[in-house]
């Protein structure tokens, strides 16, 4: 690489090495562009160019900080196609991931050679976006339709051995430059480019059926849906189909779902590195200490165990052990039957893993996670246990999802060590992680819960100290004005099929059911001594739970469940008691149509959220998204409940919040951001 360009040309006789040089992954800059625009006119007259990327990786995709603004020149569909009309034919050298742009590029190549492993892919769809330099119009050409539809349309990754049986590379090797040497000795015969090669469309029948299963994973997003129209145009001539892909592209670009998951991508990126932990360097760990081996503590045990991590277990008693070694061997073995791992893999993480019921066993873990039931007492007793079997330098973390952290630890001499790991069910599949900091916490106690959880492949975002944290504190004002709206009107279908057309993946009385009614109920009662009382309080949640309908583990809930069956189906029962619950409060009840119980729902979750940054309980709107994009099902597609409202517009959010406000009196505070908005002064 030069100061004035990432692409360099040398020859070799009469070959032309053009090498790519723009860290961290070489991705599809105005300069790079440029640069290879450059190259094509600097191999003239040689008998092979070849391209190759320096770093870990061939090009990994395009430069999204520049998709805010105008496409700049050269254009990449334009760099394709000279690098395909080239006099002298390129022939791609890839390693690490072709993704996006650069697969582009490695398909204008008259040839490409991989090393094992590389992985390929046109990613576009997850930005909310289709490709724009002929990704749909030559992968259908190259790999078939098929493995174009499974790249664009759903954002699969195919490995260059798969790549190598469709037909999409034409060697794998490990030795990159030795066999690009070796290849130009005995050249081959150009074949023609991929863009003129044919491909046939999906039948009409093939077709709809496509889009039936799309647009159900889909769950709302259009551009899955609007990648399998363009792989339809590359029954066109290329001339025709790649303009017109071009300007789909761009005008996705500007759209609203592209800059939500634009903002979602860059907004998981940043929370991974709070001010708080600037400068400060976490301790390796290598030995993890957790306690309780329910769901919860089998999860994280799994969790680190898949990281390569050594995992001691501690129960109370031991044959509460030897039920938390079932569960861990039932959780990896469920890895293992999917494939994620070998049975070597599993042999040597359950030989790296330990139940027992005794706090001695865990001496010289470097972190220990609290993993027990939501009870201050118990969770002391805990912590005085690991405090006195562990060495000082131990990190000591709790799980806990509502208690205050520094109640839990106030027993603990050396407070620095102590920080919060809040993990969400079931551990070994959910991404978050709320890495919770008291007063006292080291940074660098923080930096090793963000390097922990980094480890562990989660998504880590920083909290402050509140009831719920980010996430929590959010779901309960979420849940609370919709059962305000079961009072006033609506019904649990009405409420859940408003947010599922939102894009949730269930509405707040379906995820009640699935996750036990019993888990708010008690925290409500734990809130009970300390709520407002003249704050609103509706009881028809508490009215189900004292009934025992706690859910689909009961069979009933919100819903009815047949038995076996996961699906919930309206019940009359239910519905009565709240037509009667309001009859009893004197609530004279109205219908709300689905764009109010949505629009209320969210100007709760964008009032809450902003409350919560306003207090320092999340270091930006950004923290506050990754925690809902990621904990708690907040469509990606709409980039989280803050950008939400930032599209929409704070005054709009406002306007509803404050009449959701003034229908409940003192139950709502807003937060200043909507104030100011009140006041003209947010726009």
């Amino acid at each position: 690489m030069t100061e004035e360009s990432p692409v360099t040309v040398r020859k070799d006789g009469d070959i032309a090495w053009v090498t790519l040089d723009s860290p961290p992954v070489n991705a599809t800059s105005q300069a790079v562009r440029a640069g290879l625009e450059r190259a094509v006119a600097e191999v003239v007259g040689a008998r092979l160019a070849v391209l190759r990327c320096a770093g870990n990786t061939f090009i990994a995709g395009g430069d999204m900080s520049e998709f805010d603004g105008p496409a700049l020149l050269p254009h990449l569909p334009d760099v394709v196609q000279m690098i395909e009309d080239s006099d002298a034919p390129f022939l791609a050298l890839m390693h690490g991931t072709v993704l996006g742009g650069g697969f582009e590029i490695a398909m204008g190549c008259a040839w490409r050679i991989a090393t094992p492993g590389t992985r390929f892919g046109l990613p576009e769809v997850n930005v909310g976006l289709i490709p724009g330099a002929g990704g749909t119009q030559r992968a259908p050409r190259l790999v078939g339709m098929q493995a174009a539809i499974e790249m664009a349309c759903k954002g699969r990754m195919y490995s260059a051995e798969e790549l190598l049986a469709l037909g999409g590379v034409d060697r794998i090797e490990t030795d990159l430059a030795a066999a690009a040497r070796a290849f130009a000795a005995d050249l081959p015969v150009r074949p023609d480019p991929v863009s003129v090669r044919s491909v046939a469309p999906l039948s009409a029948a093939d077709y709809a059926q496509m889009q039936t299963e799309i647009r159900k994973s889909a769950k709302g997003q259009q551009a899955p849906i609007l990648n399998l129209e363009a792989l339809q145009w590359a029954a066109l001539p290329f001339a025709e189909g790649q303009p017109k892909e071009r300007a789909r592209h761009l005008e996705m670009r500007a759209g609203a779902e592209s800059r939500a998951l634009r903002h979602a991508f860059f907004a998981e990126r940043k929370v991974m590195k709070p001010e708080a932990i600037a400068g400060a360097t976490g301790r390796a760990v290598d030995h993890v200490a957790v306690v309780g081996g329910g769901l919860m503590g089998a999860g994280i045990a799994v969790s680190s165990l898949l990281a390569g991590l050594k995992v001691t277990l501690i129960e109370r008693s031991d044959e509460e052990a030897r039920a938390a070694l079932s569960r861990v061997e039932g959780l990896l073995g469920g890895a293992l039957s999917r494939g994620k791992i070998t049975q070597d893999q599993y042999d040597e993480k359950m030989r790296a893993f330990s139940a027992v019921d005794t706090y001695a066993a865990a001496a010289g873990a470097g972190l220990a996670i609290e993993a027990v039931f939501e009870d201050l007492n118990v969770k002391q007793q805990v912590f005085a246990n690991l405090a006195e079997a562990l060495g000082a330098e131990a990190i000591l973390a709790t799980n806990t999802s509502y208690l205050d952290p520094r109640e839990i630890f106030a027993d603990i001499p050396d407070k620095a060590r102590c920080l919060g790991l809040h993990f969400f069910s079931p551990a070994h599949v959910m991404k978050l992680v709320e890495v919770v900091a008291t007063p006292e916490t080291d940074a660098d106690v923080l930096a090793t819960g963000f390097a922990f959880g980094k480890r562990l492949k989660k998504v880590t975002v920083l909290s402050g100290i509140c009831d719920g944290f980010i996430g929590n504190r959010m779901l309960t004002a979420y849940r609370r004005e919709a059962e305000y709206l079961l009072a006033d009107g609506a019904l649990p279908h009405d409420v859940d099929a408003a947010m599922r057309g939102f894009g949730m993946p269930m509405g707040p009385f379906e995820l009640q059911d699935l996750t036990g009614l019993q888990i708010a109920w008690a925290n409500r009662k734990r809130q009970a001594a300390t709520r407002d009382p003249e704050e609103r309080y509706e009881r028809i949640a508490d009215t189900l739970c004292e009934q025992g309908r706690l859910g689909q583990r009961a069979g009933k809930g919100w819903y009815a469940y047949a038995e076996g069956s996961r699906t919930g189906q309206r019940d009359p029962e239910v519905e009565e008691m709240i037509r009667a619950y309001s009859a009893e409060r004197g609530i004279r009840r109205k219908s709300y149509t689905e764009d109010e119980i949505r629009d209320r729902l969210l100007a709760v979750y964008a009032n809450e959220g902003a409350r919560i940054v306003e207090e320092g309980i999340a270091e930006d709107f950004a923290a506050v998204d990754v925690v809902k994009l990621y904990g708690y099902g907040f469509p990606r597609w709409r980039g989280g409940p803050m950008h939400y409202a930032e599209t929409r517009g704070w005054a709009e959010i406002a306007r509803i919040m404050q009449d959701v406000a003034e229908e409940s009196p003192k139950s709502w505070v807003l937060a200043d951001r909507l104030t100011r908005a009140l006041k003209g002064e947010e726009k």
